[in-house]
């Protein structure tokens, strides 16, 4: 396939490139790339390996679940464009970095759920820090499951005190195994910047809550939190599984992800990552084993209110800079 980046694209492809920019990634790594084959036919989504986190993510899959949440995205713009999408996904099997196809189907109007995905795609954000006080309302958490499911995942609730500690405490472990690697702590250290995470939003402590974050300016090193301290405005902890683990499994994760964060964001929920145990084999394993029943644990979140409206913004990159055409099939 040859691409190329170009300056005048198609209307309705720069419409999809810009909602597809804003899914979440790995410390906003957005490991992704679009092309589109001319006159607006079709648009493609692309693992863009380059960008992707090696020591944190080093076989690809939350890369690959981010090109999934943007793939949702698109979904979304099509259906706000007043189009049915047809999507293929990995379309070619001999080309990992292809991960879907999305096409334009008949014309039909969007459904008033679909209205209310695609207008929170702009507001969705992550989260660090504490939530304010007070659970997510169980009817919405009944809704959220709904919504996993519709895209073949399974979200569950950690509401049993032991199941909840035991997430707590392979959160803790792998994030203290993270902080003590020096590769890790400089990998994460490059992710803070005007286009990664920003500043403003790494100042929340790391052992604030329940579940350990991400520690991007090494405060716990400075400033520890004792444990008793770790409990106050962690939310909601979900998991969110799959029954396989391969890349069309990952791929279905992405979208399921993003549906449950535009639905809850919709509603002003938003959510914290915490997929550290994710990243190491053994702890992944135990939480298989202990808590999904031997579905794949894909996700792990935080999900409630914000103490206080978010006064910075999360940049991505220009759509512009991340869509190419596709001159093989434009003709």
């Amino acid at each position: 396939m040859m691409s190329v980046l170009h300056d005048k694209p198609g209307r309705a492809a720069l419409h999809l490139a810009r909602a597809a920019s804003l899914a979440p990634s790995p410390h906003n790594s957005q490991p992704w790339y679009f092309t589109e084959e001319g006159h607006d036919h079709g648009f493609e989504v692309h693992l863009d390996s380059g960008r992707r986190m090696p020591l944190t993510d080093p076989c690809g899959r939350e890369a690959v679940i981010a090109c999934g949440a943007a793939l949702f995205n698109v979904r979304m713009a099509v259906r706000q464009l007043g189009f049915r999408p047809v999507v293929d996904l990995l379309p070619a099997p001999g080309d990992s970095h292809r991960l879907a196809h999305v096409g334009f189907a008949a014309h039909a109007p969007s459904t008033p759920e679909e209205t209310l995905l695609a207008r929170a795609i702009p507001h969705r954000h992550t989260h660090r820090g504490r939530f304010a006080a007070g659970p997510v309302p169980a009817d919405l958490l009944a809704d959220l499951h709904e919504q996993a499911r519709a895209e073949g995942a399974i979200l569950q609730v950690v509401d049993d005190p032991e199941q909840l500690e035991l997430v707590a405490t392979l959160v803790r472990t792998a994030e203290d195994a993270h902080r003590a690697d020096f590769g890790h702590v400089t990998e994460l250290e490059r992710c803070v910047g005007p286009y990664g995470v920003p500043v403003e939003a790494c100042r929340h402590h790391p052992d604030a809550t329940l579940l350990a974050g991400r520690d991007y300016l090494s405060l716990a090193r400075c400033w520890p939190v004792s444990a008793r301290n770790r409990g106050r405005g962690t939310g909601t902890v979900v998991v969110l599984s799959t029954p396989r683990d391969g890349r069309p499994d990952w791929l279905r994760s992405g979208q399921a992800l993003q549906r449950v964060l535009l639905y809850a964001a919709a509603h002003d929920v938003m959510a914290a990552f915490h997929t550290q145990p994710l990243e190491l084999p053994a702890l992944r394993a135990r939480l298989r084993t202990e808590f999904t029943a031997g579905r794949y644990p894909q996700l792990i979140l935080r999900l409630g209110h914000l103490p206080q409206p978010q006064t910075w913004r999360t940049l991505r990159r220009p759509p512009l800079r991340v869509l190419a055409r596709d001159d093989a099939r434009a003709r």
